[in-house]
């Protein structure tokens, strides 16, 4: 099956499974948004969600956020992964905003500017917060396209650049959030059975099926 073929497949079941994609990081605007996506590198949504409400009560502006002590941040967050590096982001990016304007950048090069944010970040506020064509691609994201035979996994920039390739630009961003969907539901990372996913089963490779059996099989033998 070409890749083609294959991404239409897909697309076709992630749309039976995920009519409606909400976005999961809970956010007023563009800039609590960009605040959320940076709070999630290296830990969950749910976590996110669950330090940005206190933290949106005391600062949901960049001038209001810029104003914090790295230290206040910090404390507020501290129930994520990497609190004081992302305190330091977040008060940094702030300023950079609030100096100019107060408008969080609508272009990937003005965000990718911006202290702690990375294209993938970028990319997450472009297509979310402006409805901006964009595709991001996240260590999940980057699993499942290889997975699937969408990529050859070699680096998240290839990813992207491939699922760009064999979908439809307008259907990017929901994409996006369906496979991030699909993996949290249907097919993880580890002791994953490829034979009885809903994608897996057909699109990943009788190689890649052996391997993954392989490697899970000695996992348990360590634990």
């Amino acid at each position: 099956m070409k890749r083609a073929e294959k991404a239409q497949r897909i697309q076709e079941i992630l749309d039976e499974l995920y009519p409606e994609t909400p976005i999961p990081l809970e956010h007023r605007d563009p800039f609590t948004l960009l605040v959320a996506v940076v709070l999630s590198a290296q830990t969950t949504d749910k976590k996110v969600n669950e330090v940005t409400p206190e933290l949106f009560a005391r600062a949901s502006t960049p001038e209001a956020m810029a104003r914090l002590d790295e230290a206040e941040i910090a404390r507020l967050i501290r129930q994520i992964g990497l609190a004081p590096q992302k305190a330091r982001s977040l008060r940094g990016l702030s300023r950079q905003i609030a100096d100019a304007g107060g408008a969080v950048p609508r272009t990937f090069e003005e965000l990718e500017t911006l202290p702690g944010v990375g294209h993938k970040t970028a990319s997450v506020v472009m297509a979310q917060a402006f409805g901006e064509a964009a595709f991001p691609v996240d260590t999940h994201i980057h699993r499942l396209a290889a997975r699937w035979g969408l990529s050859n996994g070699s680096s998240v920039t290839r990813t992207e650049a491939d699922l760009k390739n064999v979908f439809p630009e307008e259907r990017w961003g929901r994409l996006h959030l369906q496979i991030i969907y699909f993996g949290r539901e249907h097919c993880p990372a580890l002791y994953h059975d490829l034979d009885a996913c809903p994608i897996c089963s057909w699109a990943a490779t009788a190689k890649r099926r052996r391997e993954e059996k392989k490697a899970n099989a000695g996992r348990r033998k360590r634990s």
